[in-house]
């Protein structure tokens, strides 16, 4: 991360690109227990939210990550009645899934009460559903949770994490996800956010493999736009427990989106050809 006066960029040496937001000062900062949280005015995007230095989400666009990350997964199901959400902790993702009437039960699982309390304070309009009787906040480690959870127990994981580095990178391996297989139903999804396709294809063809080796049935990859976060196109990983078809809906989804659509959700299962060969789809 790179702050003069007026601008915060996200640098990454590492893929030789950058992300930049002209900005009209902090107005938070804390070292927590795990991180470095900060919440900036921008000019143009809202408030930005950081954790150790790293775009977690602005005002602007954050809408398309969060329905992605929820919509294709609760319609493909099609009947979520308990759902689990690991990291999350601005709630953004909380709120998307309890716009779904099947769901009776959703717990948050983060491991830093500090990323959901600033959101509460900063980005209210994600935590709207906080107080929702149907939601439970957890704030202890999501790979212990799921390893005590009971068997086929729920319907819907969302692994809504932060880079496979620090307090997340135990959410990107395959014991967690033979966790994650045994905690599921039968019919039980998992999503999980997975990088950029344009300079992370690696990542995301580890992680099909690692979910394919841990017992699921299939994988599936859904790419969407993020504009804030590096390359500007960020995806979803979808897997399936057991082999089953997934339901496409071909109506409106009854409640208020700004991104999410039943032509979005076909199309963001299409895969790339290059993604195509790496994951053999």
């Amino acid at each position: 991360m790179v702050l003069d006066r007026n601008w915060y960029t996200e640098a990454s040496d590492e893929l030789g690109l950058g992300f930049s937001l002209k900005i009209t000062g902090k107005l938070h900062e804390e070292q927590s227990d795990y991180q470095t949280i900060a919440v900036y005015e921008t000019e143009t995007f809202g408030r930005l939210l950081t954790i150790d230095g790293l775009v977690m989400l602005t005002d602007r666009d954050n809408f398309v990550y969060h329905e992605m990350m929820t919509h294709p997964a609760l319609f493909a199901h099609g009947a979520v009645k308990n759902a689990v959400i690991i990291g999350g902790g601005d709630c953004g993702t909380l709120r998307e899934v309890l716009k779904h009437e099947s769901v009776q039960q959703v717990t948050q699982i983060d491991i830093d009460e500090r990323v959901t309390r600033i959101s509460e304070e900063y980005f209210p309009a994600l935590c709207d559903s906080n107080d929702d009787p149907r939601a439970t906040l957890a704030f202890e480690d999501g790979v212990a949770w799921m390893a005590n959870a009971a068997d086929a127990s729920v319907d819907l994981i969302i692994i809504d994490s932060t880079d496979p580095i620090g307090p997340a990178e135990g959410l990107f391996n395959e014991a967690f996800y033979q966790q994650c297989h045994r905690v599921l139903a039968a019919d039980g999804v998992l999503v999980q956010q997975s990088e950029s396709p344009l300079v992370h294809s690696e990542l995301i063809g580890e992680m099909h493999a690692g979910l394919q080796r841990a017992g699921f049935a299939d994988t599936h990859l859904l790419s969407f736009p993020q504009p804030s976060y590096p390359t500007g196109w960020w995806s979803a990983t979808l897997a399936v427990r057991d082999a089953r078809e997934l339901q496409m809906p071909d109506s409106a989804p009854g409640f208020e989106s700004f991104y999410y659509t039943p032509a979005i959700h076909r199309g963001a299962f299409a895969q790339p050809a290059f993604m195509q060969r790496i994951l053999g789809g």
